[in-house]
């Protein structure tokens, strides 16, 4: 099975929009994870414009009252970032290298160009006790031993380009490309992650053919929450993870 954690990025951005604390993010987490899943993600950036160095408290908090369940932390390992991140202990952090100025994140780590950066950042979170997970592109499977050698446990793929393949001629050909990468992160000692792009359509197959421990979805699945609702949109996931 699959586990599902909700990216609460789309949900702080509409907090923030109106100056108030609504939608509070405190109480949304706590529905995610009364709801069933597995935990919650948020990306702090360094603008703030969406989630907040904050919420990252806040959070661990959320998820340190229903036992069993996670926080997740993505980011570029600026020095503010990873100083919230160590403070607050997460159960995971999930470094990704996008600059300040990026929209969304659309693209995954050059590892070997980046090696004594990531063994230092690395090395940090795992004398904090925090598993480490990699933003990765599926085209740098050669890059994975490399990934364990320097202190990761995980990689996260990124998904966009089997979303954009998804419904059309090019997706069983895309599709395997992830199979075969998540094979390959496995054979390096690696757990195996994935998120961006991902929806009530597409993630299913993906999480059947691959062997994908976590998605992170947070878009898409807030969008959805418009035509079910956030329990029952998170239902509808959990269905599709466990079979």
């Amino acid at each position: 099975m699959t586990h599902l954690s909700v990216n609460l990025n789309k949900m702080a951005l509409i907090r923030n929009s109106r100056g108030i604390d609504v939608p509070n993010l405190e109480r949304m987490a706590e529905r995610c994870l009364t709801a069933g899943a597995y935990g919650v993600t948020i990306h702090p950036r360094p603008d703030q414009r969406h989630a907040r160095y904050g919420d990252v408290y806040t959070l661990k908090e959320v998820v340190d009252r229903y036992p069993g369940t996670e926080l997740n932390i993505e980011g570029n390992p600026i020095p503010a970032f990873l100083e919230h991140v160590i403070q607050a202990k997460p159960h995971q952090c999930t470094l990704v290298p996008d600059s300040p100025d990026q929209l969304t994140s659309d693209h995954g780590w050059s590892v070997f160009s980046n090696r004594e950066r990531l063994r230092d950042v690395l090395g940090q979170l795992k004398r904090a006790g925090i598993r480490a997970s990699l933003f990765m592109d599926v085209e740098n499977t050669e890059e994975f031993s490399l990934i364990k050698e320097l202190g990761g446990d995980r990689v996260e793929l990124y998904t966009e380009p089997y979303a954009q393949a998804f419904g059309t001629p090019q997706q069983e050909e895309v599709l395997r490309q992830y199979v075969d990468a998540a094979s390959a992160a496995m054979a390096a000692g690696l757990e195996v992650n994935a998120g961006h792009d991902l929806d009530l359509l597409n993630v299913g197959p993906l999480c059947q053919n691959a062997e994908i421990l976590e998605v992170s979805i947070g878009h898409a699945l807030t969008v959805e929450c418009f035509d079910y609702g956030l329990e029952g949109t998170i239902q509808r996931y959990l269905d599709i993870l466990k079979s």
